[in-house]
């Protein structure tokens, strides 16, 4: 397959993406690829198909020619418990969960154009600011659903190069395009700085660009280390919700950067461990906090409130067992400390991203000397967050508590060219 073939199928993977509902960190994926996937999501020094550019570029040097089609079936279910409210008309247990079953793709291809130097593509996404609740009178007084959905797709376009043998860096160029609907948030029109591009609006889109890089390097026959760095993707401004997100609109995509380690602890056995951090309090819009700014006309400005969702890191720790020639067993756990803090929790009704801990499983089968299928299991645990006081006065006050499990699956079918 020639490299253009490969950005090809790269765009129609694309197309055909339907909205992500990721929300395991944060609304970062715990892992790309459902290789990765089975193992928490290790894969900073463990490269193991063509989506490895999505986690460190360097890994695209070493995984050889192949392709790679993935598609993970995910169910999160969010909720929220309000007490204590003036009237106890807002009070009650609400579920957000009214849309609750998505498919995401995956794809990934990668051409060694000799042995040093290899072009590749990854397509992958994130997401997980997702509810849909059938109504909360909290945000509105017309019992209509209240919700959002944004979801964000990256296409990258990756160079790696083998510095010798055993180290190699590489550059992926991440183009991304996002989404994001909100609906039934029409009580929080007075804090508006645009109240006509607030809520129910449809959904907007925007689009940006940019870019990560990583080094992967074999200091000997069992130890591998890895790290990687991506920019804040820099993203076109949601005019529609120009009066809902802070810098009239912005939702950039937050910076991140890891370290990694892969030790072969035997000849059939593999430990891999991650640690990740994501700078989610570098966007306005998700890290500034939410009551201490809301304010009459302050949604929508400058430095206006956000989700005042803080950085967060991820660690993460997976394993494989080469049980025969043509069947590979893995697992792992993962812990994040969420980024959502209690004062915060009445915005983050909307998302509430509080899962903090994963366990996964996976396993690949080479159905020819070529070919293989891969499986991916994940739970994301039970995470309450709860916040006493979380509902101003003007709303009646009262107290919130977020809660959220997880749980998907997920298919590929990789080959070597």
């Amino acid at each position: 397959m020639k490299f253009k073939n490969g950005i090809k199928l790269a765009v129609i993977t694309a197309l055909c993406a339907p909205a992500l509902a990721f929300a395991t960190n944060g609304y970062f994926q715990h892992g790309y690829g459902v290789k990765a996937q089975g193992m928490a999501g290790v894969g900073i020094a463990l490269p193991q198909d063509a989506l490895a550019a999505a986690t460190n570029p360097a890994g695209m040097a070493f995984v050889g020619d192949r392709v790679d089609l993935g598609v993970v079936w995910f169910r999160p279910m969010r909720g929220t418990d309000i007490t204590g409210t003036a009237g106890s008309f807002s009070n009650g247990a609400f579920e957000g969960n009214n849309t609750n079953n998505f498919l995401i793709p995956d794809f990934g291809y990668n051409k060694m154009i000799n042995p040093r130097l290899s072009l590749g593509v990854s397509v992958y996404g994130n997401g997980g600011m997702n509810t849909d609740y059938r109504a909360i009178p909290l945000f509105n007084g017309a019992g209509n659903n209240v919700g959002v959905d944004l979801s964000q797709l990256f296409i990258s376009p990756t160079v790696g190069f083998k510095l010798n043998d055993k180290h190699a860096i590489g550059l992926a160029v991440n183009f991304a395009y996002q989404k994001f609907a909100a609906k039934g948030l029409q009580n929080f029109a007075a804090f508006s700085s645009a109240p006509t591009a607030l809520t129910d609006v449809g959904h907007d889109s925007s689009t940006g660009w940019g870019a990560r890089v990583g080094w992967t390097g074999q200091l000997s026959d069992a130890v591998t280390l890895g790290a990687t760095y991506q920019t804040k993707t820099r993203m076109g401004k949601f005019s529609k919700y120009a009066g809902l997100f802070a810098e009239q609109g912005s939702f950039d995509i937050p910076a991140n950067f890891g370290a990694g380690i892969a030790v072969k602890a035997a000849p059939a056995f593999t430990l891999a461990f991650d640690v990740q951090k994501i700078q989610y309090s570098g966007v306005r819009s998700i890290g500034n906090p939410s009551l201490p700014l809301l304010a009459a006309g302050s949604l929508g400005t400058s430095n206006g409130p956000g989700f005042g969702w803080q950085d967060m890191t991820a660690y993460k720790l997976g394993a494989s067992w080469d049980y025969s020639p043509t069947l590979t067993f893995r697992a792992g756990v993962s812990h994040g400390s969420q980024p959502i803090q209690p004062q915060d929790a009445l915005f983050n009704i909307l998302a509430p991203g509080v899962i903090e801990n994963h366990a996964t499983l996976g396993l690949t089968w080479a159905v020819s000397k070529t070919g293989e299928l891969s499986f991916s299991y994940m739970h994301g645990f039970n995470k309450n967050v709860n916040a006493p006081g979380a509902v101003p006065g003007i709303f009646g006050g009262g107290n919130v508590n977020l809660r959220m499990y997880q749980n998907s699956l997920g298919v590929a079918y990789g080959w070597k060219m």
